[in-house]
């Protein structure tokens, strides 16, 4: 995190976060799929997914500017393995620099909207084994300090405007735990939209391609041992990242 010290000895940084959809989930490629699943509600990544995370994270080495610090996962497999690949791609030499948790707060809407087919588990029983998920991490990357801000899934049937609810609180819950940090997000499609429109209030997303992604950035202003944080602002442009959005002012520059 870049920062300046002024007169009064404040210092003022920047927290940069990335929220990223997952990539590309196999049963939009295989139909059939989830007629034979165990869990069809948590499909996996499609191979071709892989690797567009792998050159996801390559291209955020190469271009964000900064580094990634902490990365925070849906718990459902397509996030978890996006994380993963990601990860290893942000990583020059040692992947253990990126600390990586599950966060239960991430996680896809949890209403009918969501689940194609009435795949979701009719006992409620979603089955995240949160260890098993954590042992597809890069080796030496899994957080161990790191408490979840939710300590279980949302409750089944939560609405539209409760589901942007639970994003947008997420999101700032997460940076406040760790202001001094830069991070990811892998999370679902309405997660990339509500982080556009949360921040940037004229905005509509239209469309979030898989690993699409908006950068995020904030001032945080430190004194002694206390920060205090400004808001977020929308660095990414409408069709920079595969995120597609309208708006009624002009785009950021």
């Amino acid at each position: 995190m870049e920062s300046t010290q002024n007169q009064d000895h404040t210092s003022v940084s920047y927290q940069n976060v990335v929220v990223m959809r997952h990539a590309d989930r196999l049963d939009n490629f295989d139909p059939c799929w989830a007629s034979t699943a165990a869990r069809p509600w948590d499909p996996p990544l499609f191979e071709a997914g892989r690797l567009r995370a792998f050159q996801t994270g390559r291209s955020l080495r190469d271009t964000l500017g900064y580094p990634i610090h902490r990365v925070f996962v849906s718990p459902f497999l397509r996030c978890v393995q996006t994380a993963s690949e990601v990860v290893s791609a942000l990583s020059t030499v040692d992947a253990a620099e990126v600390k990586v948790s599950v966060e239960y707060g991430l996680c896809e809407m949890m209403n009918k909207m969501a689940f194609r087919n009435g795949v979701a588990p009719k006992d409620g029983n979603w089955g995240f084994n949160i260890t098993q998920l954590e042992a597809m991490f890069p080796t030496g990357t899994l957080s161990s300090n790191a408490e979840r801000v939710d300590k279980e899934l949302p409750q089944w049937e939560e609405s539209f405007e409760e589901t942007r609810d639970r994003y947008e609180r997420i999101f700032k819950e997460l940076a406040d735990k760790y202001p001094a940090e830069n991070m990811l997000f892998v999370t679902h499609g309405e997660g990339i939209k509500v982080a556009v429109s949360s921040f940037r209030k004229d905005a509509k997303v239209y469309k979030v391609g898989y690993c699409g992604y908006v950068q995020l950035r904030r001032p945080i202003l430190k004194k002694d041992q206390s920060f205090v944080t400004g808001e977020f602002d929308v660095l990414t442009d409408s069709d920079q990242t595969g995120v597609s959005y309208n708006t009624t002012k002009p785009s950021h520059q």
